[in-house]
């Protein structure tokens, strides 16, 4: 269906409409429904027609439609129509129904008219006429009804089983039902109005109907048929009578006739009303959502078929990307996204020619272009042949020339705070009216309200890239494989709004192949927690580093959280693995407890640990506890996040992470994945909905290293023991079998021997190598003063020995222990 800018429209106008809307009571009456096909013939003629007008099916059908609608003309002007308004007569309105008839109007119209009918006085009928635009022969669809019907309730007809009309209201935003009984949907019951049409044909009806910019076929036991009606909206010959008045007025001096004004209700206004609920339903279905790619396809969707009949969406590169606001006017370098593309046409047709999510510049002369630098919409009435060559000349190897030449075009800019995100093409098809500048206004209030809603949804997919990225660069990216552990991590945040928070895990390397744990939960979301949560993980890093033990890790911990703020509270497990004594040193301070899980028979428990306050509370003393583990064991250490959800006993959850964590899985992955899934299960069937809060998860699995892959010496502090270390270094590479790493770690430990001997003061020293991912080898002795690398000359006789391991070594580093310090120094395995 289509319609013209001076379609007539319920505008609320019209004298005395108010009172005879509340003067007539809403009942039913006979509907005549008529369908005309494009040679002006009659192809369907129902029961209520032959009741109205007197004429068969069988007369009717293949007749034409104007022998069977004669219209008579305007009514006398003492004829009385007071149930209906105050219009005394039917001015031009028998034309309109003539021009429909005959194919001269090409948008929806309705009115009254008095029509001759055999047998009969005239009568005088409501009627309501559609265009039908598609490949059928249909043209025209006619619904009519005996004005003197709606003055009683003709109970006998409402249940007849044939065609009738509700009657709720006549006045602006009058409605019309027609009431098919037994009927469940209007796609079945539809071909019964337009016979020729397939149930699949009349779903294309049905998206025509909706074009008329009323609300439409709804679905019951009464399916709603939109109207245009035009009662209470002033004549033509009146509003021609009044101009003439007016202007007969003005040539003689004298002042307006009183009712001048009252013209202002229009068809013109009554239009822009309609294009009014029309932005007003647009507004209403965008924007249900922040996402991007929906509010995209929202847009696209809203204004087919009823505004037109195909839009193309196109969006600069960084609204898509979701990045800051786009800098700069456009020029014909900017590339232009296609993200959506919506059609009427049969499916497939545009999917390869404008294939969605290709990128392209605009050359300068295309009107597309001068949309996105003037901001303005541009109206093209029709593509011409010449038009369609330019355009089709930016698409390579495609003819995109038979799919808009001779459509009317609109290009709307979609713009917030005065910068151009993108545009939008609109096309109608050759056989709908021209786009006019009633709908250049009506688009760009349209592309103005979409360009508002694609921005908000831009702005926060850019904040949420910019919480995902800053949340990114304060969580670690731990390495699947530790001295003696396989690690593996989650991080879920808790809700879309909230992807900012205080949840953390980390893992760091400490001296003797061991490998600190670590699980916190500042409280509360946002930046503000997350600028805490990485004051505290560097400092456990910083902490961590210095090999301090855990309960006064976490001791230190708790001032300086203090010094930050009072405001500030973190929970935080802190977990020391040594994989050659194969114990665990974990202190707590009030975080959930971790789970062991034991590789001998697969059994889970929570840690039994003191649970310690949270960090920030302060002068609470904290305790470390020492677990003896075996290799192939596995600690699950995690935030509350993760077990508790409003409502429901962390009891519960905490059971939950005992038995899916001890569950098999093929990789520490999978494994992860399967505690993540059983929480949110147990949830989810507890009717608890989904978590709200963050999720911070690690899993180690704790290999151990083998007594056979340990070497240890006791050394003197005598001169004569740095020449015994290189022999026995050498003799224990070369029982390893690794015979190429000899003479270089002969050489590294050579010097961290001598400095020992050097600084020692009780004289003893300890040397352990241990073969693991890497070679490592340590000396320890009981000086705490930690060493460094000097600048030195060509004639200095000291200093050069921590130079040679940081040119040999893979790594190396020093550390306090509670006897001293240790320095170490890795190289990596030759591959085998």
């Amino acid at each position: 269906m289509d319609r013209g800018t001076d379609a007539g429209t319920a505008s609320g106008g019209g004298a005395g409409n108010g009172a005879v809307a509340e003067s007539v009571a809403a009942g039913r009456i006979p509907l005549a429904v008529v369908v005309v096909d494009r040679e002006g013939l009659v192809s369907h003629w129902s029961r209520g027609a032959r009741r109205l007008f007197g004429t068969s099916k069988e007369e009717a059908v293949g007749r034409a439609a104007v022998d069977l609608l004669p219209v008579s003309g305007a009514l006398p002007e003492n004829d009385e129509i007071t149930p209906y308004g105050a219009y005394t007569a039917y001015d031009g309105l028998g034309p309109d129904l003539e021009a429909s008839l005959d194919g001269r109007l090409s948008y929806p119209a309705a009115g009254r008219a008095r029509l001759s009918v055999p047998g009969r006085d005239r009568a005088d009928v409501l009627w309501w006429a559609y265009p039908l635009v598609g490949p059928g022969q249909e043209r025209l669809l006619v619904l009519a009804a005996d004005a003197d019907g709606a003055r009683r309730d003709d109970a006998d007809d409402a249940g007849d089983g044939e065609e009738s009309a509700a009657v709720e209201r006549i006045a602006p935003g009058f409605a019309l039902h027609t009431d098919f009984p037994g009927s469940q949907d209007l796609a079945r019951r539809l071909p019964e109005i337009l016979p020729s049409m397939s149930v699949g044909e009349s779903a294309r009806i049905v998206g025509q109907v909706l074009e008329l910019g009323y609300p439409v076929l709804e679905f019951s036991q009464n399916e709603r048929v939109p109207v245009t009606p035009d009662w209470g909206v002033p004549r033509r010959t009146e509003r021609k009578a009044r101009r003439e008045r007016a202007a007969r007025a003005a040539e003689s001096g004298e002042p307006l006739p009183p009712d001048f004004e009252d013209d202002g209700e229009d068809l013109e206004y009554a239009a822009v009303r309609e294009r009014l609920e029309f932005l007003n339903e647009v507004s209403g279905r965008i924007g249900s959502s922040l996402d991007l790619s929906r509010t995209i396809v929202e847009v696209s969707k809203a204004v087919v078929p009823r505004f037109t009949d195909v839009a193309g969406t196109y969006l600069r590169e960084q609204v898509v990307a979701g990045e800051g606001f786009p800098d700069g006017v456009p020029d014909t370098t900017t590339m232009w996204h296609r993200v959506a593309v919506e059609h009427t046409d049969e499916p497939g047709r545009w999917d390869d020619v404008v294939p969605v999510g290709e990128a392209m510049p605009f050359p300068a002369h295309t009107p597309f272009f001068q949309c996105m630098t003037t901001g303005e919409p541009v109206l093209v009435p029709r593509i011409s042949e010449q038009m369609g060559h330019m355009i089709a000349a930016q698409f390579e190897k495609r003819d995109i020339r038979p799919l808009i030449t001779g459509r009317s075009m609109l290009v709307v800019p979609l713009k917030a705070r005065h910068v151009v995100l993108g545009f939008m093409i609109l096309l109608r098809h050759p056989e709908r009216v021209e786009f006019n500048d009633m709908d250049r206004v009506t688009g760009a209030e349209l592309a103005a309200r979409a360009g508002l809603v694609l921005d908000n949804a831009r702005m926060y997919t850019y904040q949420e890239n910019v919480a995902e990225t800053l949340q990114d660069s304060m969580l670690p990216h731990i390495a699947p494989r530790m001295s003696g552990c396989d690690i593996a991590t989650r991080y879920l945040p808790g809700t879309l709004l909230g992807r900012v928070g205080g949840d953390w895990f980390d893992s760091v390397k400490l001296p003797g192949s061991r490998t600190a744990l670590v699980v916190g939960d500042v409280m509360g979301h946002g930046l503000n927690s997350a600028a805490m949560m990485g004051q505290l993980r560097t400092a456990v890093q910083t902490m961590a580093g210095l090999d301090l033990p855990p309960a006064q890790l976490l001791r230190n911990l708790d001032d300086l959280a203090q010094r930050l703020g009072e405001h500030y509270l973190a929970t935080c497990l802190y977990a020391v693995y040594d994989p050659i004594a194969s114990e665990l040193q974990i202190a707590n301070a009030g975080h959930i407890p971790p789970v062991l899980v034991r590789a001998e028979d697969g059994r889970s428990d929570l840690l039994d640990l003191p649970t310690g306050a949270p960090i920030g509370v302060g002068g609470v003393p904290f305790e470390t506890v020492r677990v003896r583990v075996s290799p192939g064991d596995r600690l699950v250490m995690c935030t509350d996040g993760l077990v508790e959800v409003r409502g429901e006993d962390i009891g519960v959850g905490l059971a939950t992470l005992c038995e899916s964590a001890a569950h098999p899985a093929a990789s520490m992955d999978d494994a992860c994945d399967t505690i993540i899934r059983a929480l949110a299960e147990t949830f989810s069937k507890a009717g608890r909905g989904g978590r709200k809060d963050d999720v911070a998860l690690l899993m180690a699995r704790l290999g151990g290293i083998e007594p056979e892959d340990v070497a240890t010496w006791g050394l003197v502090a005598e001169p004569i023991e740095v020449s015994r270390a290189r022999d026995v270094v050498r003799e224990q590479l070369h029982e390893w079998g690794l015979n190429s790493l000899a003479d270089q770690a002969e050489l590294m430990v050579s010097e961290l021997v001598t400095n020992a001997v050097r600084h020692a003061r009780s004289r003893r020293i300890e040397l352990r190598v241990v073969r693991g991912d890497t070679l490592l080898c340590e000396v320890d002795d009981d000086d705490p003063t930690l060493p460094t690398m000097l600048s030195t000359g060509p004639y200095d006789e000291y200093g050069r020995g921590l130079r040679v391991v940081s040119r040999l070594a893979r790594e190396w580093g020093t550390s306090r222990s509670a006897s001293g310090k240790t320095v170490w120094f890795e190289m990596t395995l030759p591959r085998r």
